[in-house]
């Protein structure tokens, strides 16, 4: 069974480490206003599977740290998440919605209509791009 529900920012650490910078030092991860931050994760059979970190600031709001351990991947718990993820920022009153995306995964992202707004950049060697949506 499936369960998404709040989380504290260190929660999140192990996926965020494991599936996004694994080559990085553990600290790496951590983010200077994780305290600010509202923290999701997805669980499978009370597992963390999945995790993604929101921030709201006025009617601007952001997620950070999406990750989903590989064997989890492509199996729409991502989906379920993200989704959860915009309901809350609705929720608490933003009206639009961005990430920094890697470009691996642009297609996810255009799927709950968001939109590259940036030109690309880059994180290390990963390329991203600044996608957005209104909500």
């Amino acid at each position: 069974m499936l369960t998404i529900r709040s989380i504290t920012a260190e929660q999140t650490y192990p996926l965020r480490h494991s599936v996004l910078w694994p080559d990085k030092p553990f600290d790496y991860v951590k983010i200077e206003n994780d305290a600010e931050g509202y923290h999701f994760g997805a669980f499978l059979n009370d597992e963390l599977v999945a995790v993604i970190s929101l921030f709201v600031n006025g009617k601007d709001s952001r997620f950070r740290k999406f990750a989903a351990r590989p064997d989890c991947q492509r199996r729409g718990i991502g989906t379920l998440l993200l989704n959860h993820v915009i309901t809350e920022a609705k929720r608490l009153g933003a009206t639009t919605l961005w990430c920094d995306a890697r470009l691996d995964a642009a297609d996810f992202y255009r799927r709950f209509s968001m939109e590259a707004v940036s030109e690309i950049f880059y994180k290390g060697p990963i390329a991203y791009a600044k996608f957005l949506r209104p909500l």
